[in-house]
């Protein structure tokens, strides 16, 4: 009776807990039995007895127990919490198990199936709320820095088993209890309302709650497909990206997990639309929700591109939109869909269109506005190319596209082009190996082959038939006259006839049918085709064959054509993209540079052609200070030279050294110096001896190669020092021996790899390594001068000489006995040449006895050694002498015990010791440069025998005419004045008069260079000549120009120079014609900026010097060279005291291209509210010259930049400056210097107060304040280009020659 009377009620779901308590309708459960929580235990107890006992049914007569605990969440023990959850899982568990018999009994009652319902929903109501509320406590917990853990037990697995059971109920067909299976709506909301109180859990996403994120994935899953929750779901997703953006990732799997698993493909679309919909005012309005949206969608593109194709239409409204990361997140969308579906070449005509059009969006959003999604849309593309998705067809405009924006102002742009261009070279389906230039002659003679077979089947092709649309051309018009006179009222009675009369049409109608079926082209065809004579057609009847191949032939030619078009026009956009990349390869920004430096090695890798250009011009970054920099290309080479391909070590020895000869042909020393860093023979594998092998096969001959790869081999033996010192007799018989003569590249190479090796040698402590003077290698070395002595470059022998000073036991005397040998054989040929003249008359011979180009050899020889000779006594003797030294004084210390007490004494005596040892020294080479090099018997000491003879040369000019004369002659006497400073002072002005009046450009450019050795050496006997240094700077010839701007540079950067305004000639350079002379300039710039306040110091000298109107400077040249020197000034107290200076210049300048150049250069600065404050206080500078269009248009741009983003109170003052810059523009300065626009002082505001500032004046009043200070003398303003920052509010008033 008991259970009949129970089943009496039906128990609904409530919206709110509370309301089971309420009395509700009829046959509504309502709680009747609310304990207290000291209760709860005994009736839990009495729960599990129960359901023990009776199994999940128990849950009908205990709800009350479990609403109990819910009612008093907050009161109860976790514990409590914690059984009441046991019991309640096994309840549902329960019920999972016996329902399925149940369900598949037809026979059940009506009662029987109203308990197994109420059971059911109380339940699972039980357990969702009380998930909820643990799910809020352990959160709580989490907030308070506890363990989430430390309440309850084990929650996350815990949570994870509810999951479970409620998935395994609800997967049961259970909507069969419900009366006509309809679910209401209050018992889904209760299971999806738990779930996504779950996903609101900050945590969630974290790998470490997958399978608890899984589980609630799958239970939502279970409601959208049976349970009707497609709506409530694509809602409430849209929700959660609202207010959770972490969430996203997180809906973008549940909505594809619900699309693949569940079959319910209309929730992407349901979802799609609700985003699709969203306004541009709304999204604004949510913020992180629009970022939640973007990463949905793209992680929704990743998962199931193919189910969004149908819905896609909706989301390109938002390509419109103002919300950057939207555009993204919908061109991420439509790259994974042109990736994984729209590819390949089996798509039908819509498919195709589709993939046209998403490309097309693309393309127009690689110009997009915002530089995120430029650099988004780029990444797009190169997944697409990676993917080879891309049509071949549109290779050459993408790529075009993506070497324009190699030229974008932002850096992610740029970064993401070349990884785009990288990608397109990877994958590029033409042949990359051969340049646009290779690609002329195979394309113009395939263009020539398609011509002839053209005019080859024009030839056999048959009598030209009139085709229909011609006939008729020809037919239409003498037709409508026939038509028109014959069908056509000529009268208005006609017309009127034809009006009333129904028939008459129906007539006209029937005659214009006629008409038709008479022009019909089957009509009396046959009759024609009988008078026609016999055609070409017919008599070649049996020649289709043949022009079937022809026609197929030309087909596959136009192919093949086309084919080599679109390879040349991919070769040109990679050059060119080459040339660009090339260039940022010394960018500041680390992460371009290291982009660009991974495009040369993917370049290199897939042989494109010039690709050794970009490896070669990143070598030099071995240097960077910057260590990612110089990593990325240590890592380039050794990835591009130290990975060799090879199926032996040999095989592979000789690809790496067929690679590092590649670098080394025609290499300069700095390439060698930087290979040398990058240390390709550092390790001792067998592939490294293998490649010295190789490298001394090639040297040798031992192997036919070329002399190139000969004089490459030894240089790359330089860089195993070890095995070349240890060969040293090998190296001199091969490459300074017999066959001297026939290779002196090879040999001067050899010599290179000596010096290289020994000077790294000489670095190391210990005794210096040295060699006998009747060693093999010096008697080599001098009969291979001797005898090359007038058909040796200068550059060997500086570097022979070099070697001998390195090497030698005493190079002083045999470069003495060389120089004794060359000069005999100068005289021996003077005597030959007086021999010659003995029989003829020397007033008719037009050459001189002496060959000019023996004696330029004989002189340059002659420097080299005066060069060397006190390099040598300056590094290796005095070196020498302090490592002895210090040996001795080693030696001395341990034969003296001293005592403890005396030590610091001691230390102090050997300090001053050693101190004034080395000023002996010093000075004792100074004395032997001084005295004993160019002084004493000249039959001990050729050097100063020569030096007469080389004045003499310089000297005249006229006489000695000969260009190679008279630069051996320049350059020796640079480096003669090298050794003391009386010969420099001696011969200072002759090398300053041939520096200015010499017409060869090439002794130019070496008198500069032996300048600027002389100021490093003799700083104060050259300060007086360095205008004459910046003169040419000015050169007619840009080698020279080139020359001085390097020199110059390298004094400057190092301080051996002072700057002054003499600076200005190099900014000059700014602007020269020659492209290197102005990168040059700009290098000098930027490295003098990282001085402190320099540019700053130089910028008003600067401005007065090019501005002079004696030079004459062009406008947007001038403008150019601010603009650029202008960019060095960032700091707000340098441009407020610019502001000041260059308005008191308006005082003194005197012409109206003065005052526009100032008025410009004011416009450059990056101005601030203090600058405009300044700027307001000198108005008095500049107002007279406003009238003035070229004074008055940069003033009022510099308004138009301060308005951009500047405050309310800010915005204010620029509006009312502007005001008055344009009245004083219009109508002149004085009818605005009106009373009424004057500034009214206060009393009493006189000569003890300080200077009023501008916000304190009137709105109109601009006029420059007072001095403070009272003097009697009138203050000339004036200004140094050397003065400092001056300190805030105060004008320093200094004296300097203006303009």
């Amino acid at each position: 009776l008991l259970p009949q009377i129970m089943m009496s009620w039906d128990f609904f779901v409530p919206v709110c807990v509370g309301d089971l308590v309420k009395t509700g309708g009829i046959n509504q459960y309502v709680v009747q039995d609310v304990v207290s929580p000291k209760q709860l235990p005994s009736h839990l107890n009495s729960f599990k007895a129960a359901l023990r006992s009776q199994g999940p049914l128990c849950i009908l007569e205990h709800f009350d127990t479990g609403y109990t605990v819910l009612q008093h969440c907050h009161k109860v023990d976790m514990s409590v919490k914690e059984d009441t959850l046991e019991l309640l899982i096994q309840v549902v568990s329960g019920l999972s198990v016996s329902l399925p018999s149940l369900l598949l009994n037809a026979s059940l009652s009506a009662p029987d199936r109203k308990e197994q319902l109420n059971a059911v929903k109380m339940s699972v109501f039980l357990l969702c709320k009380l998930t909820e509320i643990l799910e809020s406590d352990s959160y709580r917990q989490s907030i308070k820095g506890k363990a989430a853990g430390e309440g309850l037990l084990q929650w996350d697995s815990e949570r994870e088993t509810v999951l479970q059971a409620l998935t395994q109920l609800l997967q049961l067909d259970i909507r069969s209890l419900w009366s006509l299976s309809l679910v209401e709506e209050e018992f889904i909301s209760c299971v999806t309302c738990c779930c996504y109180k779950l996903l609101e859990n900050p945590t969630i996403s974290h790998v470490k709650n997958k399978p608890t994120r899984d589980a609630i994935i799958h239970l939502l899953g279970v409601q959208v497909k049976k349970y009707n929750h497609l709506l409530g779901a694509s809602v409430k997703v849209i929700q959660l990206l609202q207010h959770f953006e972490q969430l996203s990732s997180v809906c973008a799997q549940a909505v594809s997990v619900w699309s693949t698993e569940y079959g319910v493909k209309a929730i992407v679309g349901e979802v799609m639309r609700e985003i699709g919909q969203k306004s541009s005012e709304e999204l604004a309005r949510e913020g992180s929700g629009v970022k939640a949206f973007s990463s949905f969608l793209s992680e929704l593109g990743t998962l199931v591109p193919d189910t969004m194709i149908p819905n896609i239409s909706v989301l390109l409204t938002h390509l419109e939109g103002e919300s950057p990361s939207l555009r993204v997140a919908v061109c991420e969308v439509l790259g994974e869909v042109l990736v994984r579906v729209l590819s390949g070449d089996g798509l039908d005509e819509s498919g195709r269109a589709d993939r046209d059009r998403f490309m097309d969006t693309l393309q127009e959003h690689l110009h997009d506005t915002h530089s995120y999604v430029r650099a988004r849309v780029l990444q797009v593309y190169t997944r697409i190319v990676n993917s080879k998705a891309l049509p071949l067809n549109r290779y050459s405009e993408v790529m075009g596209l993506a070497v324009g924006r190699l030229m974008d102002k932002s850096i992610n742009v740029v970064k993401s082009a070349i990884q785009l261009l990288a990608a397109f070279i990877a994958h590029n389906p033409y042949s990359c190996k051969l340049s646009s230039a290779d690609l002329k002659k195979p394309l113009e003679k395939e263009m020539d082959k398609l011509r002839e077979l053209r005019e080859r089947l024009q030839e056999n092709a048959p009598v030209a038939v009139i085709k229909a649309s011609e006939l008729w051309a020809a037919m239409e018009p003498e037709l409508l006259l026939t038509v028109r006179a014959e069908l056509e009222p000529t009268s208005e009675g006609e017309q009127q006839e034809r009006e009333e009369d129904e028939v008459g049409e129906e007539d006209d109608r029937a005659t214009a049918v006629q008409i038709a079926q008479f022009l019909r082209p089957d009509q009396d065809t046959s009759e024609i085709r009988e008078d026609l004579p016999s055609t070409p057609q017919k008599e070649r009847a049996g020649d289709g064959g043949k022009e079937g191949v022809e026609e197929s032939e030309l087909k596959k030619q136009e192919m093949l054509l086309q084919y080599l078009k679109d390879t040349e026009s991919f070769a040109l956009q990679v050059e060119r993209a080459i040339a660009v990349i090339n260039t940022m390869l010394y960018w500041k920004t680390t992460s371009v540079v290291q982009e660009a430096v991974q495009f040369c090695v993917t370049v290199c890798e897939f042989s494109v052609a010039n690709s050794l250009t970009g490896v070669r011009k990143m070598l030099p970054l071995v240097w960077s200070t910057d260590a990612a920099i110089k990593d990325a290309v240590v890592q380039a080479y050794r990835r591009l030279y130290l990975n060799p391909q090879g199926d032996n070590t040999r095989a592979k020895a000789q690809t790496l050294v067929d690679s590092l000869s590649e670098l080394m042909v025609d290499a300069s020393l700095g390439t060698i110096q930087c290979l040398e860093e990058i240390e390709f023979f550092g390790g001792g594998s067998s592939l490294q001896s293998t490649v010295v092998q190789v490298l001394w096969e090639r040297f040798t001959g031992k192997r036919e190669t070329s002399s190139l790869h000969r004089r490459a081999a030894v240089l790359l033996l330089g860089m195993a020092r070890e095995v070349v010192l240890s060969n040293l007799d090998t190296l001199c018989s091969v490459a300074l021996g017999e066959k001297l003569t026939e290779d002196f590249l090879l040999a001067r190479d050899s010599v290179i790899t000596i010096c290289n090796i020994t000077d790294h040698v000489r670095q190391c402590k210990g005794a210096p390594f040295r060699l006998p003077q009747d060693n093999q290698l010096f008697t080599c070395l001098t009969q291979a001068i001797a005898e090359g002595v007038y058909t040796l470059s200068l550059e060997w022998k500086n570097v022979a000489v070099r070697l001998l000073y390195f090497l030698s036991e005493s190079p002083d005397q045999l470069c003495s006995r060389l120089l004794q040998r060359c000069s005999r054989l100068l005289l021996d040929q003077i005597a030959e040449g007086g021999e010659m003249l003995a029989n003829k008359d020397v007033s008719q011979l037009p050459v001189p006895a002496v060959s000019c180009v023996s004696l330029a050899q004989l002189l340059s020889l002659c420097g080299c050694v005066a060069f060397w000779q006190v390099s040598h006594l300056e590094r290796s003797v005095s070196t020498e002498l302090r490592r002895r030294r210090g040996e001795t004084e080693e030696r001395e210390e341990k034969a003296k015990v001293p005592s403890p007490a005396n030590d610091s004494s001691v230390e102090e005596e050997l300090g001053l010791m050693g101190a004034s040892a080395e000023d002996t020294e010093a000075e004792l080479i100074r004395k032997i440069c001084e005295t004993e090099l160019l002084a004493g018997k000249k039959e001990e000491n050729l050097l100063c025998s020569f030096l007469p003879l080389l004045v003499r040369v310089c000297s005249s000019p006229g006489r000695y005419c000969h260009p190679q004369l008279t630069t051996a002659a320049c350059l020796a006497l640079s480096q003669y004045m090298m050794i003391s400073p009386s010969v420099c002072e001696e011969h200072i002005r002759l090398l300053f008069t041939v520096l200015e009046r010499s017409s060869l450009p090439v002794v130019r450019a070496n008198a500069i260079i032996g300048l600027g050795d002389l100021t490093v050496r003799f700083p104060n006997i050259l300060e007086p000549w360095t205008q004459n240094l910046y003169t040419r700077l000015s050169d007619e010839n840009p080698a020279v120009r080139q020359t001085a701007v390097t020199v110059l540079t390298q004094l400057v950067l190092k301080d051996v120079l002072k700057v002054k305004g003499q600076v200005s000639e190099v900014a000059v350079l700014l602007i020269d014609p020659q492209t290197h002379i102005a990168s040059l300039a700009l290098n000098f710039f930027n490295e003098l900026a990282s001085k402190d306040n320099a540019i700053y110091n130089l910028l008003p000298d600067i401005i007065s010097r090019l501005s002079d109107p004696e030079r004459a400077m062009n406008e947007e040249d001038f403008h150019t060279i601010m603009k650029q020197l202008f960019s060095y000034i960032t700091k707000e107290r340098q441009t407020e005291s610019l502001v000041e200076k260059l308005c008191q210049r308006f005082r003194t300048a005197k012409t109206e291209r003065q005052w526009c150049d100032l008025a410009v250069s004011l416009s450059l600065l990056s101005m601030c509210e203090r600058g405009l404050k300044r700027l307001q206080e000198c108005w008095e500078c500049y107002s007279d010259k406003l009238t003035e269009t070229g004074v008055y248009q940069p003033l009022l741009s510099i308004t138009a930049k301060l308005r951009r983003g500047a405050k309310p109170q800010l915005k204010v003052q620029v509006e009312e400056f502007e005001k008055r810059l344009t009245a004083v523009h219009t109508r002149g300065l004085e009818n605005v210097e009106s009373p009424e626009m004057e500034t009214k002082r206060p009393e009493g505001a006189g000569s003890s107060q300080a200077r009023p500032s501008v916000s304190s004046c009137h709105d109109d009043s601009f006029v420059t304040p007072k001095p403070t200070r009272k003097s009697s003398k009138k203050a000339v303003i004036t200004f140094s280009s050397d003065e400092e920052e001056e300190e805030e509010g105060i004008c320093t008033v200094r004296k300097c020659n203006l303009f």
